[in-house]
């Protein structure tokens, strides 16, 4: 047995959010150390750690990659921070493995690069990373993340996550303020913005690629009922399966609010636009991971590749460095009510499972 539960029992009472995870990466760096790993702090100029495993001879440079921000919640009407998407368990599962991996002296050749990340939740924290030098000299990079009972059972995991592409777009309509009494004399942002969001929604793409787009938030108020309001902005969530299909949709979301703001005479302007990119997975990572998960729990629970409209912004790893062979494994642990709400919780004992995936993978790769 690893020390995976003793991690993961404290890291999950110190849940801090993207770019303050103070503790929690002052917590990694000194356990790192203390298995004598050569670590960087303070990666990109943020909270990212580094260590790093070398043989001293020729291989591939492999880095295992754990997220480590929670969540903020409003509960009971007070801002409160939760590991409610599994990050805990992540750093628990990789830092125990670095612990055995060094302690067996298992990497013979090449080098290991294991690289707690910062801010996954906010899409940042792997460009952090990035421009900290985390995967200047790596050839293979591999990623984790606990899944919902409804993906995977316990005991199961997949080799391959195919996450979603994602982008937020925060739009401002302008228009005309106006008496209610003399609507003619104005231009409603409040009607420019409902017809932009009906436009939208009549944006169609070939019906077999997989993509949403959806308002979800609509803020609007001109201070008093009885006049006409000068600004709008509203928020929309895009989602598709794949870079490509995210490409075309962007490319007609613009030009729908635009043309809808301008039939009434009001004006768009773009307040934030951020994406993260889809999952480019290498198949040969995907099979490594593969032969581990089912030397680990059996060939027959290592089921099928998942496909979720989730992000995750570990693919900019590989936007940034397209040569980069990907993996990335979904672990199943009975989680329940399902990633990201206030109450989630999972089973513990799965923990050692992915361990132990890490361990394999990194004997497949970096042993004799």
């Amino acid at each position: 047995m690893s020390e995976v539960l003793n991690f993961y029992n404290y890291l999950h009472t110190i849940p801090e959010e993207g770019f303050q995870e103070f503790k929690t990466s002052v917590f990694l760096a000194e356990k790192l150390e203390s298995y004598d790993y050569d670590v960087t702090r303070n990666v990109g100029g943020e909270t990212g750690i580094i260590g790093i495993y070398d043989s001293g001879r020729s291989g591939p440079v492999v880095a295992l990659r754990a997220d480590m921000d929670a969540l903020g919640h409003i509960i009971d009407g007070k801002h409160v921070s939760r590991h409610t998407c599994g990050h805990d368990g992540h750093m628990s599962m990789l830092l125990a493995a670095a612990q055995i991996i060094k302690e067996k002296q298992l990497v013979k050749r090449g080098k290991l690069k294991i690289l707690f990340q910062p801010a996954e939740e906010l899409g940042s924290g792997a460009n952090s990373m990035i421009r900290g030098g985390a995967i200047d000299d790596v050839e293979y990079i591999f990623g984790a993340h606990v899944r919902p009972f409804e993906e995977a059972e316990n005991g199961q995991a997949s080799p391959a996550i195919h996450y979603a592409s994602s982008c937020r777009m925060v739009i401002a309509f302008h228009g005309k303020p106006a008496h209610g009494a003399r609507p003619h004399l104005g231009i409603n942002a409040l009607d420019a913005a409902a017809q932009a969001v009906n436009a939208v929604n009549a944006i169609h793409l070939k019906p077999t690629d997989n993509y949403s787009v959806k308002a979800t938030r609509f803020l609007c108020d001109s201070g008093v009922t009885n006049a006409i309001p000068a600004k709008a902005v509203v928020t929309w969530d895009l989602r598709a399966q794949y870079n490509k299909t995210m490409d075309e949709l962007c490319a007609k979301f613009l030009p729908a609010i635009e043309g809808a703001a301008a039939s009434i005479g009001a004006t768009v302007e773009v307040l934030d636009s951020f994406r993260i990119p889809a999952a480019e997975l290498n198949d040969e990572a995907t099979a490594l991971l593969a032969d581990s998960i089912s030397s680990i729990l059996g060939k027959s629970n290592c089921i099928d590749p998942i496909y979720t409209p989730g992000g995750e912004d570990f693919f900019f790893y590989t936007v940034e460095k397209p040569s980069l062979k990907a993996g990335f494994f979904g672990l199943g642990c009975n989680l329940r009510p399902g990633l990201h709400h206030p109450d989630m919780s999972f089973d513990t004992s799965a923990l050692e499972d992915g361990v132990s995936i890490w361990i394999d993978l990194v004997e497949r790769l970096l042993g004799e």
